[in-house]
């Protein structure tokens, strides 16, 4: 069966995309940037930063463009004051909730919640910082799991879950609380799930994750071709 073609208005300029595509896709192939920081190309997406939210017409409510699909005739707005106030409050919150002091990251300049941060002017914080004591897991051979940098944004259980097919991450407690752990909460270097792979680490958009033994000028992430992996992986199944 054909999937319908939609068409639908992005910030005044009237554009199309099939009806199984959502807000964020269709915005995209178009040249509209729109904010994320949970969502990446080729995997579920689970719409929890809540960056890319977006006003459509009709609705006083804000609508998380990466899991909201098309409909005909939406009006979309993807960048307006009451739009950046909203993200900057967001990564506001997750600098106050952890302890991300860029100069002193493994991954500074190379980390995507520090460029959302210049990209929205943000040089202070307005919340509390909690500080919270969390520890480093350094047990892997090659890698580091810093929790102090990590946003829960998932990647890294969605990436050895759906495409490596590991499953080594989950996440541990609720809410603030919440912690990415390996294998049921062991220590990451006794994981007798992880193919040490490093997909892991190359999708984290934070320090939370990182290579041992590379400077800071090389702490550069690079993404495998998720769609790519997906598309291969369910041609194997």
């Amino acid at each position: 069966m054909t999937t319908p073609i939609l068409t639908l208005t992005i910030d005044g300029k009237e554009v199309s995309g099939l009806a199984t595509e959502t807000i964020l896709q269709v915005a995209r192939e178009n040249g509209f940037s729109i904010p994320t920081l949970c969502w990446l190309e080729g995997l579920t997406s689970v719409g929890s930063c809540r960056l890319c939210m977006v006003e459509l017409r009709g609705s006083t409510a804000l609508h998380p463009a990466c899991i909201t699909l098309i409909q005909e005739g939406m009006t979309v707005t993807t960048s307006s004051e009451r739009l950046l106030r909203y993200r900057r409050a967001i990564i506001e919150l997750l600098f106050s909730e952890r302890n991300h002091a860029c100069a002193v990251c493994v991954v500074n300049g190379h980390c995507e919640l520090q460029s959302l941060a210049q990209q929205l002017g943000l040089d202070h914080i307005s919340f509390p910082g909690l500080y919270p004591a969390l520890p480093v897991d350094a047990s892997h051979s090659r890698f580091v799991m810093d929790h102090n940098r990590c946003i829960l944004c998932t990647r890294c259980v969605r990436v050895c879950s759906e495409i490596e097919g590991a499953h080594t991450w989950d996440v541990k407690d609720r809410g603030i609380r919440s912690r990415i752990v390996a294998d049921l909460d062991t220590p990451w270097g006794d994981s007798t799930t992880c193919t040490g792979c490093g997909k892991c680490v190359h999708v984290c958009p934070t320090g939370a994750l990182f290579e041992k033994g590379k400077s800071v000028a090389e702490m550069f992430k690079k993404p495998p071709a998720l769609p790519y992996l997906k598309a291969t992986r369910a041609q194997e199944v």
